[in-house]
């Protein structure tokens, strides 16, 4: 089974990069912008949200950059985004930016901005300072308290939000890197929370190899893979050297090589969840690879 992808149409080697960040305009919302751009595609979207629980976009604006250089993205879809406006960002989020796109050219790079948006969303809240500054005196489980707190969705969404794993923090050395801004930026504070990513495909010996790279103020990420011709998975391996909380986290980031031995089909994207992600998983390790997945032709 031959490995397809759009996006190696005109050469054996495909990189995406995304730029996300997050500020603090005021005391009620955050402003957040996302930049993605490829060999043929630059877009930037930005998104006035309200924190969990509500993750309400007020208002929307997008931009098809240096649009001279892109026949296949409509400039049109910049605009389009504005009908975003008092869309939340939960279920059904993904179906209303593709309704707002329309169907225009270059229609899944503004799907694929937004998708980044609503994660961002959940990298930074508003609590009150006093429980903030209350719980960050117990150290990491006071940070893992805030977080089960700060973000209605955190609960039971991966291995180390599982409410036994509360139990790990007397057990075992764990540290984190969350900063306090995370919980409680001023208000007027830019750039309160930074990401940026890295997508690579690439024809290697008949087959594919994939990878996907994650940097932030909490994670520094990666994931590769490698298909043969075939369309099997010959390798999958990870490396996070920085982690929401080393020490629960780490435990299963070995749930990667499970991949081996499976097939890049399009019943990948539904077996993933049970072999990375869930209660038993990682939430960022299941986005990671199911994004790379978005980027095949998978039958």
């Amino acid at each position: 089974m031959a490995i397809e992808s759009p996006y190696l149409r005109d050469g054996d080697r495909y990189e995406r990069t995304i730029h996300g960040w997050v500020d603090a305009p005021d005391e009620r919302h955050f402003r957040i912008t996302v930049r993605l751009a490829d060999p043929v595609a630059g877009i930037e979207l930005t998104a006035l949200t309200s924190p969990s629980p509500e993750y309400a976009i007020r208002d929307a604006r997008g931009r098809v950059l240096v649009a001279d250089l892109l026949p296949g993205v409509d400039p049109a879809l910049g605009e389009a985004m504005a009908a975003l406006a008092g869309v939340t960002m939960t279920a059904g989020f993904t179906r209303r930016v593709a309704e707002a796109a329309g169907g225009r050219a270059g229609a899944a790079y503004f799907v694929d901005a937004a998708i980044e948006i609503a994660r961002l969303a959940r990298q930074v809240t508003r609590m009150p300072s006093a429980v903030v500054a209350r719980h960050l005196a117990e150290g990491p489980v006071g940070h893992w308290r805030l977080d089960m707190q700060g973000w209605v969705d955190l609960p039971v969404s991966c291995y180390t939000y599982r409410p036994e794993s509360e139990l790990l923090f007397a057990e075992r050395t764990v540290t984190t890197p969350m900063p306090a801004d995370l919980y409680a930026p001023p208000a007027g504070a830019a750039g309160v929370f930074n990401r940026t990513k890295t997508a690579r495909l690439e024809r290697r010996d008949g087959g594919l190899a994939l990878s996907h790279a994650m940097f932030d103020e909490v994670h520094s990420f990666q994931v590769w893979y490698r298909a043969d011709a075939e369309g099997r998975i010959v390798e999958a391996e990870s490396l996070t050297p920085r982690l929401p909380y080393r020490g629960i986290c780490s435990d299963p980031q070995a749930r990667v090589r499970e991949l081996v031995g499976e097939r890049l089909d399009s019943g990948l994207r539904k077996r993933l969840g049970g072999l990375v992600g869930g209660t038993t998983g990682c939430a960022q390790l299941y986005d990671l690879t199911a994004d790379l997945l978005k980027l095949l032709t998978l039958s």
